[in-house]
């Protein structure tokens, strides 16, 4: 079993960020809580999804809430430890384990937060292998766990227990409750045995996010050019391609707070004269990028905005006009792209009237 290092921590923040294709939450701050846990509680294991025992008792946990609010409201760090506290008094049940319920921005640090004060291993998986803004969107919640209880909690000392039948429900009151919060909550909830988990689980997700971040490190210390790199890396995972699907300057960010999420739109100018700009609707993170009316890439596929010189992932709350940028196109594993899986987080889940159309194809 492998342990996450401090190296590991700042590899994983930009990894998570360019996995959360936008959102999951400004890493900077996650990296600094999650470096700050390791500190004062000791070494936290990362458990393979494939070595997590039939019997392990594990939950999910992260956090809720628009990303551009973290800019303005710091959590204290208290809050998740106190969401599990909270879920562990309600179900009557020990945890064993900590599954990150997304793999982006702060929700990959989250885990690693609690798993060091609970002294417990956090599984190198998740339940979207990206970001997504909904609590229902979750290859757990699409294979059957139920999300229920959530347990949520805040930086003032508040904890809220939601019980629902569905895991859209869940959503639904937890939105409230975090609006209610000042728009940003940390939860745990998904619990389920270790064999479910291997079930439902898109694997490897930490260890990935930690890899991005290690391959554009190398490759800025090596003098080779980041992009190329990251393709290069991402064939060598079960992500398998990645491609460019943009590279131009940003000329106009629309954005907005509605019903607890960041929404909006961002356009971008081509360099190549020859083509039209192209624009990507946000819902916290980025779900489709089109060029007029083609469809370049679509939820649940992943559309990541880079730093054109880096390749360094830009968060939807820190896009800006005149970032000169790439927009990278990844494939999702086949877990995500199931029937079953993309009505719960394909197009139509987000209102698209475009289909999902593969972005290989």
């Amino acid at each position: 079993m492998a342990y996450i290092t401090n190296q590991d921590i700042e590899d994983l923040s930009v990894g998570a960020a360019l996995l959360g294709t936008g959102g999951g939450g400004d890493p900077y701050i996650g990296k600094l809580m999650a470096r700050a846990a390791l500190e004062k509680y000791g070494q936290v294991d990362l458990l393979p999804l494939d070595k997590v025992p039939d019997g392990m008792n594990l939950v999910a946990c992260g956090a809720m809430g628009a990303p551009t609010i973290l800019i303005e409201k710091m959590p204290s760090g208290d809050e998740i430890g106190l969401a599990l506290r909270t879920y562990e008094r309600r179900t009557g049940r020990k945890v064993d384990a900590i599954i990150p319920f997304e793999a982006g921005g702060i929700n990959s640090m989250m885990p690693i937060m609690l798993a060091a004060e609970a002294r417990l291993p956090v599984i190198d998986a998740d339940g979207m292998g990206r970001a997504f803004p909904q609590l229902e969107m979750e290859t757990f919640n699409v294979y059957g766990v139920p999300a229920s209880p959530v347990a949520l909690a805040d930086e003032q000392g508040n904890a809220v227990i939601v019980e629902t039948k569905d895991a859209a429900k869940a959503e639904f009151l937890a939105r409230g409750v975090t609006i209610r919060m000042g728009g940003q909550s940390y939860l745990v909830n998904y619990g389920m045995d270790g064999a479910t988990a291997r079930r439902v689980s898109v694997p490897g997700t930490m260890s990935l996010a930690i890899g991005i971040g290690r391959t554009l490190r190398e490759a800025a210390a090596g003098h080779r050019d980041p992009l190329d790199a990251l393709i290069s890396f991402f064939r060598t995972t079960h992500y398998e391609t990645a491609r460019v699907i943009a590279s131009g300057k940003v000329v106009d960010v629309s954005r907005r707070e509605q019903n607890g999420w960041s929404v909006g739109v961002v356009t971008i100018e081509p360099f190549d004269a020859s083509r039209r700009p192209v624009t990507i609707q946000i819902q916290n993170e980025n779900l489709i990028a089109e060029e007029d009316d083609k469809v370049l890439a679509i939820v649940p596929d992943l559309i990541c905005v880079l730093e054109a010189d880096t390749a360094m992932p830009i968060t939807t709350e820190r896009l800006r006009y005149g970032q000169r940028v790439n927009v990278l196109g990844i494939k999702v594993p086949p877990i995500m792209r199931t029937p079953e899986a993309l009505d719960v987080f394909g197009p139509a889940a987000f209102g698209l009237k475009k289909p999902y159309a593969p972005l290989e194809a």
